[in-house]
């Protein structure tokens, strides 16, 4: 008979010792000079990375993560049985051709700025069922790209508003197996596609809001737990536009999320840096879990945390035709330990 790995509606519960066996930031100069630059693992002092161009730069940002959490879980490319990566960019060139690198079997994967945990959940689930033995998630996201494929070239200079976000040049990498010391990868939450008819793309923390806290709630619902099980409830970039909207929405359907409900967006950059609402982009949940709240769950500071990777699935065309964004939102609980319930 199939062990049933299903909760509620769109619950997965991992039913082995999935953890995590290791984990890599890789960023750029601005996030490496903000709040959390100590906790990355590596900092490139130029956009270009050394590169020719800023998507070259991209790709050897997530290159250099994915190689860097390989590294550090005492494996080889070899070992690998699987690569799950996406990033913003059309056709998701910057992970299609870092797997050409790798030659790591690769599977492309697409949710905006919610790949993050939508590429580990994945990455989790090949491991749980025996598919592979380790398997590999990875994300990327650059300032420069993004501004030329959904905004304007840089060099135009165009004005935003302070509902803007201010997308993050980085990359995070997982890697995840069997046993070993790393966090626990106990359930996943596979969020659904929502829009309340928010169309101004300069405006994404309230587009994507309303998925964050429905895939929040329905976690809640499917595992049976409540706010207080968790010691860090963090979404990935509603930024102080979207947060807020957030916390109101699960208010509303009775959860109470107080201080430890936080966001990625907000953690990354100082106040004295050009950011205007927050952070966004596949880095800046990947860059913040991988990079900074694995390292506070390693120290004892974290015990139980709930990752909500936040992504507007709009594009440059459905935008200009005057679509709404819609949104989707991807949950991840690690553990330091064991306990399941």
């Amino acid at each position: 008979m199939v062990q049933q790995r299903y909760m509620g509606s769109s619950t997965f519960h991992f039913l082995n010792d999935v953890r995590l066996q290791s984990s890599a930031a890789v960023v750029g100069p601005k996030e490496g000079s903000g709040l959390l630059g100590k906790e990355f693992d590596l900092i490139h002092n130029d956009l270009y990375a050394g590169q020719e161009t800023w998507e070259k730069a991209e790709r050897k940002i997530l290159e250099d993560a994915v190689n860097t959490a390989i590294e550090k879980a005492g494996l080889s490319t070899k070992q690998i049985g699987a690569y799950l990566a996406g990033d913003l960019l059309n056709q998701n060139i910057t992970a299609s051709f870092s797997a050409q690198t790798t030659q790591i079997p690769f599977m492309g994967v697409y949710g905006a700025c919610s790949t993050s945990m939508l590429s580990l959940l994945l990455a989790t689930s090949l491991v749980d069922a025996g598919f592979v033995q380790y398997a590999v998630a990875g994300v990327s996201s650059h300032n420069c790209t993004a501004e030329k494929q959904y905004r304007f070239p840089t060099e135009f200079g165009g004005q935003k508003p302070d509902t803007a976000q201010w997308t993050v040049t980085g990359a995070g990498a997982g890697v995840v197996g069997i046993g070993g010391n790393g966090p626990c990868i106990t359930h996943a939450t596979v969020g659904k596609v929502m829009d309340l008819g928010v169309k101004n793309p300069f405006d994404m923390g309230s587009a994507m809001a309303p998925a964050a806290a429905d895939t929040i709630a329905t976690h809640f619902r499917d595992t049976g737990r409540k706010p207080s099980d968790y010691d860090l409830i963090v979404t990935g970039d509603l930024a102080s536009v979207g947060h807020p909207i957030a916390r109101e929405l699960l208010m509303n359907e009775g959860y109470q999320m107080g201080e430890r409900f936080q966001d990625c967006g907000m953690m990354i950059y100082s106040e004295e840096q050009e950011q205007f609402s927050g952070a966004s982009g596949c880095a800046s949940s990947a860059c913040v879990t991988y990079g900074h709240l694995m390292k506070e769950m390693d120290r004892g500071n974290l015990h139980r945390i709930l990752v909500v990777a936040t992504g507007a699935l709009l594009s440059p065309i459905s935008y200009q035709q005057g679509e709404p964004i819609p949104c989707v939102a991807h949950a991840v609980a690690f553990e330091s330990d064991t306990l399941r319930f």
